[in-house]
């Protein structure tokens, strides 16, 4: 399984520091070194600064699963790389969005809804996950039915997203905001996920179960290979004998 781990790489002048001492390597850094303990996982990494904002046609085309984390620049991304996007997962690329991708262009374009609209606001809340889908393939190997982020960002409804099509997780916030946090959408041959936590500035990405649910939606929303001969426009057909 080809899995590209795209991060903006852009961090606030006031996040710079925190984001360096928490994560040495970058975001990417450390997402790619979660998946690449998969033997099945084909790891790349790339940034905005990359060639073609790191979502060049070939990369695309060689990915199976593009995990996607962007933040305040969200609006720089070409919207010729937007379409690309969309083309791929419509063919059957699995988009696995994380935190402040609920406001990218990406994920604006693929729900057709203002996906920047939430509530939000950090100080150093602790955050409940409560797995509301427990047969959920995302949630397979969470021991409880909640856990706890000692501290994280928090975001509160109302989100606009579309119904999901399956919602595995809920998050409730010391404050007293509630969020659909981890939900599931079907586009074209492609699956979705948007996942909530995991701010800059926190080791979330670190604590064992965000691991396992991140490990678990890479492996969903992989759809296998490349569809060969599905009808991507409106086109006349007979009857198949």
């Amino acid at each position: 399984m080809n899995v590209l781990v795209w991060y903006e790489n852009k961090p606030l002048p006031e996040a710079v520091e925190a984001e360096r001492r928490i994560y040495p390597n970058g975001i990417h850094g450390a997402l790619g070194e979660l998946f690449v303990t998969q033997p099945d996982f084909l790891v790349r990494t790339r940034v905005m600064q990359d060639t073609g904002q790191g979502l060049t046609d070939e990369d695309l085309d060689w990915t199976n699963v593009l995990v996607y984390f962007s933040h305040k620049h969200w609006r720089d991304i070409a919207d010729d790389r937007v379409a690309a996007m969309q083309k791929r997962v419509l063919e059957g690329m699995g988009l696995l969005l994380l935190h402040s991708s609920h406001a990218s262009k990406i994920f604006s374009r693929l729900m057709g809804t203002r996906t920047q609209c939430l509530r939000w606001r950090e100080a150093d809340e602790w955050q409940r996950v409560w797995t509301v889908n427990p047969a959920h393939p995302i949630a397979q190997g969470l021991e409880k039915e909640y856990f706890i982020i000692p501290k994280d960002e928090t975001y509160g409804e109302y989100f606009e997203i579309p119904q999901p099509d399956e919602q595995v997780f809920l998050t409730t916030s010391q404050g007293g905001e509630v969020l659909r946090s981890g939900c599931c959408w079907y586009r074209g041959l492609g699956r979705i996920f948007y996942f909530s936590s995991g701010h800059e500035t926190y080791p979330v990405y670190y604590q064992s179960e965000v691991r396992q649910i991140l490990i678990n939606a890479v492996r969903w929303v992989h759809t296998g290979n490349k569809r060969i001969g599905w009808p991507n426009w409106a086109r006349e057909s007979g009857f198949i004998e």
